[in-house]
């Protein structure tokens, strides 16, 4: 943190804090694209999360403390007890492994039905898009059913976590989604 950063903090300026959960199955890429997105970050090689992981990283004005959600089935029923302080969800779809998307759409439509969550923003990261089996964002929004969620903004995006394609498109309309809604 720059002087003037830490100058700005003091007196009330600098970036404003925003909690994100990150949720998805295990396997859709929820870690490598947190990891795309911190700035300056060393290249390593994502492991399962167990629980749950913290990260944080700055766009704009704001700053973002990133809950990293395991999508492992044992883990997903953790996701509810961090709803009531997210303040937008990231949700990863892993777009080439369409056996399991009636599981991501029973998961979305569980999270979705908690009142806790009312309103925020969703961002949802169509990934993998690199792989030759991997649908398209429309496609993926029809198969979820994106089109019926009416009380909350949403968008979707095509990603790749690895070469970080399409990632600063939808945290650039998660904050401008954030920033509205302060």
């Amino acid at each position: 943190m720059g002087f003037l950063s830490k100058l700005l903090s003091l007196f009330g300026g600098g970036s404003k804090q925003v909690k994100i959960l990150v949720v998805g199955l295990d396997n859709s890429g929820k870690s490598t694209i947190i990891h795309k997105l911190k700035p300056n970050a060393e290249k390593k090689t994502s492991v399962p999360t167990v629980g749950f992981n913290m990260e944080a990283f700055e766009k704009g004005s704001l700053r973002f403390n990133v809950f990293d959600m395991s999508g492992a089935n044992k883990y997903r029923s953790l996701w509810e007890k961090y709803y009531k302080d997210a303040e937008a969800v990231v949700f990863v779809v892993d777009t080439s492994d369409k056996f399991r998307m009636c599981v991501v759409k029973d998961e979305l439509e569980r999270m979705l039905s908690h009142a806790e969550l009312e309103k925020v923003p969703i961002l949802f990261f169509a990934n993998k898009k690199d792989l030759m089996n991997a649908m398209s964002p429309v496609e993926c929004a029809k198969y979820l059913e994106l089109e019926t969620i009416k009380d909350h903004a949403w968008q979707i995006v095509h990603s790749n976590g690895l070469t970080g394609e399409g990632l600063s498109t939808g945290i650039d309309w998660l904050a401008q989604s954030l920033s509205k809604k302060k």
